[in-house]
């Protein structure tokens, strides 16, 4: 539902200063330090990446692993469908927001309205900006898209109660040669490290099967959006790369109640 005019107002920065750092000049050194520290990875016909989305102190380096592709590739992206779980507020199908733009501290980026509004005309996705306003599993993949890209518009869905059939086809009514498919997840939480690292290699051996039915939310938090892409994926008939696969205990220390993070490319050559 609309709370005001669709596509006239700006969607704040929810988590800065939490998540990632507030000012512009810090935020950009962080994640051009974490993009450096990523192994440099040629993935020719790159098509997505499978990202984490957690604080960066402790998911930042996987999303540098999963970002870093994208500096690389032969593909000038100009729009991100960006895909991922709500945390916050429960969504029915798969939400978007009726907002022009999402900003950071390093300046906005611009929704693509016309395609959300094609969408939502096909009865894929609904307007529904109370998932959106705090929702961090977006927003903090826009900083890491804002240095390897630059300018871009942006999709950004929230998937709730939907079958990876219909975020499949979202993902084929959205993508072409030069929009990116993001999709945002962590993998296991609050495990401990020996059990966390068991069920992600699990879950990791999973997304590389393409078992669009198997994975649920004690695997990854954004299971919906996951299974989606993989269902797409595997009817595109794409390749997938294991980028990265670690916990927060590998960054924080706390090796009792860690949270999994993985990265992965999908590439279609």
């Amino acid at each position: 539902m609309f709370a005001r005019e669709p596509g006239s107002t700006v969607r704040q920065a929810a988590v800065a200063g939490s998540f990632y750092p507030l000012e512009a000049k810090d935020l950009k050194a962080a994640v051009d330090a974490l993009l450096a520290q990523a192994k440099e990875i040629d993935q020719p016909g790159l098509a997505g990446v499978i990202a984490p989305h957690a604080g960066y102190i402790y998911s930042g380096p996987v999303a540098g692993s999963a970002f870093a592709p994208v500096v690389s590739s032969d593909t000038a992206f100009e729009r991100v469908l960006a895909i991922g779980p709500a945390h916050y507020v429960a969504v029915s199908g798969v939400a978007a927001p009726s907002s022009a733009s999402f900003a950071t501290p390093l300046g906005e980026v611009e929704v693509d309205r016309h395609a959300v509004a094609a969408l939502v005309e096909a009865g894929l996705v609904s307007f529904d900006d109370r998932a959106h306003a705090p929702e961090h599993s977006l927003e903090v993949e826009l900083p890491f898209l804002q240095a390897v890209l630059g300018r871009f518009m942006l999709i950004p869905l929230l998937v709730g109660d939907a079958a990876p059939e219909q975020v499949a086809a979202i993902i084929d009514r959205v993508l072409d040669g030069r929009t990116l498919l993001v999709v945002s997840t962590d993998l296991s939480h609050y495990l401990d490290d020996a059990s966390a690292r068991k069920r992600d290699r699990a879950t990791a051996e999973t997304i590389e099967r393409f078992q669009f039915d198997r994975l649920g939310p004690y695997d990854a938090c954004g299971f919906a959006a996951l299974n989606g892409a993989l269902c797409a994926a595997s009817a595109r008939k794409w390749r997938i790369e294991r980028l990265d696969l670690r916990n927060s205990g590998d960054t924080s220390g706390d090796r009792a109640r860690v949270v999994g993070y993985g990265a992965w490319a999908f590439s279609s050559s």
